[in-house]
């Protein structure tokens, strides 16, 4: 079929702000995306070179950290290069983008479905840990989580490139998101948000793992005696548990966003919310709440040594 598409490229005019608010906000996204990177890439090489940490726990937040710096690295470096570059991207560009989107954001979202699940048994089903998580469980659970986020985003994007684009082909946001694109089309684009819909309720399915294992642990975690051991049962799922927040919530507040012009803002911020400041948040949040990731990522760069020497030296 021949490509009838007059646009050649799209316009991506979110931060459009005076030259001195776009200094500094380049500087603040680099400075996210450079924290992002290492944060994560901090939390596999300390996970990978610590025996201790080889669980099915930690196997997930490995490959969490991995598709955190993916995600973020589908809209960042183009947004950087916005502010004092060309703010066009080319149709192939934004096609691509969209799918990127799309495989990130969704793997991620079954990643962490995936992690609910490892802690309802370890925690509801304690006897059979091993047996339910053993290590073929947890490559079969993210392997299927890029699978299955794969044939979404082809059947999200791939429709996109039938549609005709025709004028104008400016996009209020700094990303190529689906409802972005359908909006410029010339064309009927009913059959795409139909087709989206009904793939997104593969989507809907870590949530319900993420809110059934939630369901069983609070009632797991009630019926312990120990005031001690409700603590520590409910430590290990708390970074989990915000995470999920603010990957969820945010995402969710970013799709059901007014249609009202006052909305861009909002929008902006929630966006930037679930697919910026949450991967760079990830690692953090482990690294705080979690004293095995806390004392592997200090010894790994270094830091009980060094202030075992600093000490030595008082």
């Amino acid at each position: 079929m021949e490509n009838q598409t007059t646009v050649t490229y799209f316009v991506l005019l979110g931060f459009s702000y005076s030259p001195p608010v776009q200094m500094f906000l380049f500087c603040t996204f680099s400075l996210i995306y450079a924290v992002t990177l290492m944060g994560n890439m901090l939390i596999m090489a300390a996970i990978r070179s610590n025996n201790h940490l080889h669980s099915p726990m930690y196997f997930f937040l490995s490959h969490l950290s991995f598709i955190d710096i993916c995600f973020s690295t589908v809209t960042l470096p183009k947004l950087l290069l916005n502010f004092y570059a060309s703010k066009k991207i080319s149709y192939g560009g934004c096609i691509a983008q969209v799918f990127f989107i799309f495989l990130t954001g969704t793997t991620e979202a079954f990643v962490l479905g995936a992690m609910a699940y490892d802690r309802y048994t370890a925690i509801c089903k304690p006897m059979y840990y091993v047996k339910m998580m053993n290590s073929a469980v947890c490559r079969s659970l993210v392997g299927s989580a890029w699978t299955i986020s794969c044939l979404f985003a082809l059947t999200n994007a791939l429709p996109l490139l039938k549609l005709v684009f025709c004028g104008p082909n400016t996009i209020q946001h700094f990303s190529c998101e689906l409802p972005s694109l359908l909006a410029l089309s010339c064309t009927e684009t009913s059959q795409n948000t139909m087709t989206f819909f009904i793939s997104s309720s593969i989507v809907a399915a870590p949530s319900l793992v993420i809110l059934v294992s939630y369901i069983h642990i609070i009632a797991t975690v009630l019926k312990m005696n120990s005031a001690e051991a409700k603590r520590k049962t409910f430590s290990t799922c708390s970074s989990h548990l915000i995470i999920v927040v603010l990957f969820f919530g945010t995402g969710c507040f970013r799709h059901m966003r007014p249609s009202s012009a006052s909305s861009l803002i909002v929008d902006d911020f929630f966006s930037i919310q679930y697919s910026i400041s949450t991967p760079m948040l990830n690692p953090i949040i482990y690294s705080l709440n979690t004293r095995a990731v806390r004392e592997a990522t200090q010894k790994l760069i270094g830091c009980k040594p060094l202030m075992a020497h600093v000490m030595q030296k008082c």
